[in-house]
């Protein structure tokens, strides 16, 4: 530090803190000496503020006050790491008498240039939204973006490289070009940068390799919530009955899912994956799955071209072609069905978990055109009714809590569409205190909602006067521009359907309308007369784009999924035909049985004369076909 005193005699500004005295001890003999740190913002694990510069004091200083409220002068390094600062001050570093920066002990020293440079630093919420200037990222800490972002699902989707607004997939061909042109390595040196794991496994592309330890922890924390999922691959990894299968994935992918990819593993199959949803993937997960050997084509916030090139890099690889599909929402099947016939017809069977990819396989199976046989997983009761209703009861409101703050007492709440999703999405509003009605189209589904005490109404009669508009009927233009233009504003307005078509968000994107981002997932569409709506997802399945679904629940749906594989693909020929198929009710008992014993349930047993009075097996199915939950 300087002395307290300038050559004038006058007391410097930094001495008249402390009446004239010195802060420190040793400090009022050294000479004064104008230098700056080289970084704009300086963040450490034990700071969290940004130190700033005042422009009329050459020499930047730093106040340290402990808690006792005494305050000293401490050099840089010691600044860092010991006391907390209680505010943003100016700093000055310790020097000696050359006017260089001593080095610590036990390391060499090192040349910095002192030549005083005067520069305004701001905090770092006064900076967001600003392009921060290129640094290094050697011996910094990395920060993901969900300790910048609470709004980011619940997923580590970013780090603190350079590189981040580069596509992994632009990264991907870069280096792929690299590899083939090797004439022009020197053109591409600086691009061509592959990502590999720990062994040089490099057929992926994920967001960030090195989040790989953050995707396994959330891996080993769903694994503990999926007993069923995870007593399945105990019961079946020994026999391997998927050995051989070779199957083209497309699912949300999120730690999860990451337990079914690695349960199938372990029963002998092997797997090329996608993301059927471009704002679900938790791209942590991605690299742990990348770093374990599997090939992950998938990143949070992939373009619609991304989309579907993760898809074709899914299907497509020398020397691995898929023989099972599974799929989610039917994109999967359907690029392969439309642009890969030959490899379609070598499938051995489709299992389809959402309503949508349903419907497409039953349009399929009418014309005529299907091929091969498939399995419908969305209708079979351990899906709707723990997937549908259990998990979106819960899901809805994380996600509407997320994104929009907002309470729900009092709120008028419409929901479009009654089914399994629509019942778990009514009941969790209406618990917050919320004024729910529904539209539907089904009578026995208005029946139901009007017995519930639900007002069944048209979205017409109540557009203008509610809170919040979810979609839930797997259809497509429920929410169009006409309504979206006669909602008030402020009103929210999400989807909680499979499909992104439910709501007419293309509509919006005309030169009369501003968005503007709020936050992850959330967009405001402003009107020209000053009126705007909060829309969240751009009006995709806000529950997985916006936070996250209970594990237990996907235990349920992901053993479904498991045991439907594995079915088509040892049935013997002729058992299953060209069509769509139900997964037989005796597995459906048989996946509800894998998760009791997380509950202590012990179920009763039948006698052979109640066997016989019922007319069923002891060991079941104990419920016809036709059944309805």
């Amino acid at each position: 530090m300087a002395s307290a005193e300038a050559e004038d005699g006058q007391l410097s500004p930094r001495a008249s803190l402390n009446h004239g005295k010195p802060l420190h001890p040793g400090t009022a003999n050294r000479p004064a000496v104008q230098a700056y740190a080289d970084e704009a913002i300086l963040i450490d694990e034990e700071v969290d503020c940004a130190f700033t510069v005042a422009d009329k004091h050459p020499l930047p200083t730093v106040v340290v006050e402990d808690m006792s409220g005494e305050m000293e002068l401490l050099p840089m390094k010691s600044a860092m790491s010991s006391r907390r600062p209680r505010s943003p001050s100016t700093y000055v570093p310790d020097v000696d008498a050359t006017g260089s920066f001593p080095p610590p002990s036990g390391k060499r020293r090192m040349s910095r240039d002192v030549t005083p440079r005067r520069k305004q630093i701001s905090f770092m919420d006064e900076r967001r939204g600003k392009t921060p200037p290129k640094r290094s990222s050697r011996g910094r800490r990395s920060v993901s973006q969900s300790s910048t972002d609470s709004y980011s699902s619940a997923s580590y989707s970013g780090s603190s490289s350079d590189e981040d607004d580069v596509s992994p997939r632009e990264k991907h061909q870069d280096a792929t070009s690299a590899q083939v042109h090797t004439n022009g390595a020197s053109a591409n040196k600086g691009r061509a940068k592959t990502q590999t794991n720990s062994k040089g496994f490099s057929d992926f592309c994920v967001k960030n390799i090195r989040q790989a330890a953050f995707g396994r922890r959330e891996i080993e924390i769903a694994e503990q919530e999926m007993p069923g999922l995870m007593a399945l691959r105990k019961r079946a990894s020994g026999d391997t009955p998927l050995k051989g299968a070779k199957i083209a994935g497309c699912t949300h992918l999120t730690a999860q899912a990451a337990v079914l990819i690695e349960t199938l593993v372990a029963c002998g199959a092997s797997v090329r994956w996608c993301a059927c949803n471009i704002y679900s993937t938790q791209n942590e997960v991605a690299a742990a799955l990348a770093e374990a050997g599997y090939p992950i084509f998938a990143w949070r916030g992939e373009t619609e071209d991304d989309f579907w090139w993760c898809i074709e890099k899914s299907i497509s690889s020398e020397g691995w072609q898929p023989n099972m599909i599974l799929d989610d929402g039917g994109d999967l099947t359907h690029v392969m069905y439309k642009k890969h016939p030959h490899m379609f017809g070598m499938i051995k069977g489709i299992v389809e978990e959402s309503v949508t990819g349903v419907h497409r396989l039953y349009q399929l199976s009418k014309s005529g055109t299907l091929t091969v046989p498939a399995m419908n997983v969305n209708d079979s009761v351990t899906k709707q009714k723990f997937d549908n209703l259990y998990s979106c009861r819960e899901s809805v409101l994380d996600a509407l809590k997320r994104t929009t703050d907002i309470m729900f007492g009092g709120k008028h709440v419409v929901v479009c569409g009654y089914g399994e999703v629509g019942k778990g999405c009514c009941s969790a509003l209406r618990g917050l205190g919320a004024i729910v009605c529904v539209t539907e189209i089904d009578p026995i589904c208005a029946l139901q909602a009007s017995m519930e005490g639900f007002k069944v109404v048209t979205l017409n009669e109540v557009i203008r006067q509610v809170d919040v508009v979810i979609t839930a009927s797997g259809n497509k233009n429920v929410v169009t521009r006409d309504h979206l233009d006669r909602m008030k504003t402020g009103c929210v307005v999400c989807n909680m359907g499979h499909s992104n078509t439910e709501i007419d968000v293309d509509s919006l994107r005309t030169p009369e309308l501003t968005w503007e981002k709020v936050r992850s997932q959330v967009d405001h569409v402003l009107w020209p007369d000053g009126k705007r709506i909060i829309l969240l997802a751009e009006g995709r399945l806000v529950n997985l784009s916006c936070s996250s679904v209970p594990s237990f629940v996907v235990s349920i749906t992901a053993a479904t999924q498991a045991l439907a594989l594995i079915e088509l693909f040892n049935a013997p020929a002729g058992r299953y035909k060209q069509d769509v198929y139900l997964l037989p009710k005796k597995m459906d008992e048989y996946v509800a049985s894998l998760h009791l014993p997380a509950f202590d349930a012990h179920l009763t047993e039948l006698s052979d004369e109640q066997a016989r009075y019922l007319g069923i097996g002891k060991a079941g199915p104990f419920k016809p076909n036709y059944y309805r939950y």
